[in-house]
């Protein structure tokens, strides 16, 4: 689980708009961007190569 501050602080680093958790709580959600950083070990993995597209339910 992350934790509450980082994902306080946490920003997408494409357009620097927040992200927030996903409902299977395993990535970071960018809605501007609609891209999913997953969280591997605990650790968001914020880098836009690896990112994938997420596309709203």
């Amino acid at each position: 689980m992350i934790n509450k501050e980082l994902l306080d602080i946490l920003a997408c680093p494409k357009c620097k708009n927040p992200v927030k958790l996903n409902p299977e709580q395993n990535g970071l959600i960018c809605d501007r961007c609609h891209l999913l950083y997953e969280i591997r070990d605990d650790i968001p993995i914020m880098l836009v190569d690896e990112a994938k597209e997420f596309k709203k339910q």
